[in-house]
């Protein structure tokens, strides 16, 4: 026999052996009392529901505070944000100057560099162009030479 078949069961005797209540059977200095009873239960939960409510001013005052820490911290954090990211704005501008001043180092070095070997080539060339004698001429300038020896 399951739980159920048994809790009907016991449901049933119950009801067979249970008579029905009578208001009129109840003594009437009873139903007074009840009725006098329901009736300051009606009036007190009335009365607790009109009676104006009043905030506890302890949490309310740490709501505000509550509050007003939450707008700092809020505050604070924006600040921290808004601080570290002019911080990195500067930072690569200076690295971006540093880069600037180095390449234009080594442009004015390579310019430099440049305008050496363009005069030595110049001097190489002028050496190598400017002769006193031509080249057809060289054999008598050899001549001349003797003869300014004797």
């Amino acid at each position: 026999m399951s739980f159920k078949s048994k809790f009907a069961d016991w449901r049933a005797a119950e009801n067979e052996s249970a008579e029905p209540l009578d208001p009129a059977a109840i003594d009437p200095a009873l139903q007074e009392a009840l009725a006098d009873f329901r009736l300051s239960v009606h009036a007190w939960s009335d009365a607790a529901y009109a009676r104006p409510r009043e905030l506890n001013p302890v949490a309310h005052r740490r709501k505000i505070w509550r509050l007003t820490a939450a707008w700092a911290l809020g505050l604070g954090l924006m600040a921290g944000g808004i601080s570290g990211g002019i911080y990195e704005h500067q930072h690569r501008q200076e690295l971006a100057r540093i880069a600037a001043d180095q390449a234009a180092r080594q442009k004015a070095l390579a310019e430099a560099q440049a305008r050496e070997e363009e005069e030595e080539l110049l001097a190489k060339v002028d050496r190598d162009v400017s002769r006193e004698v031509p080249s057809a001429m060289e054999p008598l300038t050899v001549l001349m030479s003797l003869d300014d020896t004797q």
